[in-house]
């Protein structure tokens, strides 16, 4: 570990609740930030890698666990980093240099020394000639190359970047990340190590040699493993493709054991215990016809980013309601190319009341807390029960505050389908009529 800046030892982030209840946003997690290399933390939207980055940034203090910097522990002084924020959070009352100039001022420089420091980065990142132009006067792409001048500025020994390209379009993230690269491998950067997040697995692919993926509620870390292909990387390749679609699998079937890393062959110790009940995505049922919808009338299958570009959303957003569908069995999602399966298309293309049916039956098929809550309700006298007997057997699964959204969703599904009825002034679950009357003990 002689080449780590940055340890997190066994750190963990949680919250307590006035009833004494904790949240954990981060589980007791161990992580380096080594020399020489470009990191890219990915995970679904919700498992805290802004958390993570701000507690190894010293932005942060985390719950339990410490941080170190060069294997002393981070105390008053803040460890030698700087940040590259996703909305570029520049002063809008001062002009390029003067903006560039901010953190050197902030740490005591002189104006000389500062005004010097700040015009060479000008000139590393491409902005020689632009020292007087206010952020009103930029486009996006060129407000995000005052912000890494505003961060190389002032030499950092790790750069951090938190999602640096997702508010600028396709084009310019694209001439930036190149630009990024070439400054990194030629090594015009003052910096020894790039510590990115990003939620974009073909940017991480192209960017990292190393990645980390995870998981949610609370964070973790599924996979951690290095990415041995040589820049400039081609997209088209089939190793860029094996690592896409290794990451992919892993962000979107959050409950299935990871596959082997491209090229790796994973140690037998390394299987993680399996939840009984998978950790459904939160989206609502009219979200995931929605989706249906599109795909099948844009010839039954779309790349998972131009899906998110049609509909004008984030692919975080987008994730939880395809894998929704891939869980219910009407969609696939393989190398970031969204399917449509015959399942799906008859759900599309059926009237309402066709549609409730057919997600009955999917959900029933493959959601376990579904098939729980219809085994118990039909079990039951009278076809009912409180819906904290479901809060306590989540809970035995998921964090407090997961509870409450897994109940929520599979209320969503479940009343869509028609498995059952909720009553809140009760708070009991009712087995619906429809399912009474087909139930095989009720025919005459």
């Amino acid at each position: 570990m002689s080449d780590a800046i940055i340890q997190a030892r066994a750190v963990e982030k949680f919250y307590t609740q006035p009833d004494g209840n904790r949240i954990e946003v981060i589980a007791p997690t161990d992580l380096d930030v080594s020399a020489g290399k470009i990191i890219c933390l990915l995970g679904p939207s919700g498992s805290g890698k802004s958390t993570f980055l701000r507690m190894l940034t010293g932005l942060s203090t985390p719950s339990s666990g410490e941080v170190l910097w060069h294997g002393k522990p981070v105390g008053n002084e803040p460890p030698n980093v700087a940040i590259v924020f996703q909305s570029f959070a520049l002063f809008p009352w001062l002009n390029v240099l003067q903006n560039v100039e901010a953190p050197l001022e902030a740490r005591g420089v002189a104006p000389i020394e500062r005004r010097k420091r700040a015009l060479k980065t000008l000139d590393t990142v491409g902005l020689d000639g632009f020292e007087t132009a206010y952020p009103k006067e930029l486009s996006g792409g060129m407000k995000q190359r005052v912000g890494f001048a505003r961060a190389l500025v002032v030499e950092p020994e790790v750069l951090f970047m938190d999602e640096p390209f997702s508010a600028l379009d396709v084009l310019t993230a694209e001439t930036l990340r190149r630009e990024l690269l070439e400054l990194w491998l030629s090594k015009k950067m003052p910096t020894s190590a790039i510590f990115v997040v990003t939620h974009n697995i073909e940017e991480a692919v192209l960017l990292a040699d190393r990645v980390i993926v995870l998981g949610k509620n609370p964070g973790r870390i599924r996979s951690d493993f290095e990415i041995g292909l040589a820049h400039p990387r081609d997209r088209k390749s089939g190793k860029f493709v094996e690592f896409v679609d290794y990451i992919y699998k892993i962000m979107t079937q959050p409950d299935a054991e990871p596959a082997n890393v491209p090229g790796q062959v994973r140690p037998a110790s390394t299987k993680p215990p399996r939840q009984k009940y998978q950790m459904l995505p939160h989206a609502r049922t009219a979200g995931i016809s929605g989706l249906l919808e599109i795909l099948n009338d844009g010839g039954g299958h779309d790349d998972l980013y131009r899906l998110a570009e049609k509909l004008a959303m984030d692919v975080d957003d987008l994730l939880p309601i395809i894998e929704s569908a891939t869980i219910l069995g009407f969609a696939t999602l393989t190398e970031g190319d969204v399917q449509i399966t015959l399942e799906g298309i008859a759900f599309a293309e059926a009237d309402i009341q066709a549609r409730k049916m057919l997600f009955r039956e999917a959900a029933l098929k493959h959601v376990a807390i579904l098939q729980c809550i219809e085994s118990v309700l039909k079990a039951k006298a009278d076809h009912s029960i409180s819906d904290e007997f479901f809060h306590d057997i989540l809970d035995e699964h998921f964090s407090s505050d997961e509870v409450e959204r897994q109940f929520e969703t599979a209320m969503n599904w479940g009343r869509y389908a028609e498995i059952f009825d909720h009553d809140p002034q009760n708070a009991r679950l009712v087995l619906s009529e429809p399912l009474v009357e087909i139930h095989p003990a009720t025919k005459p």
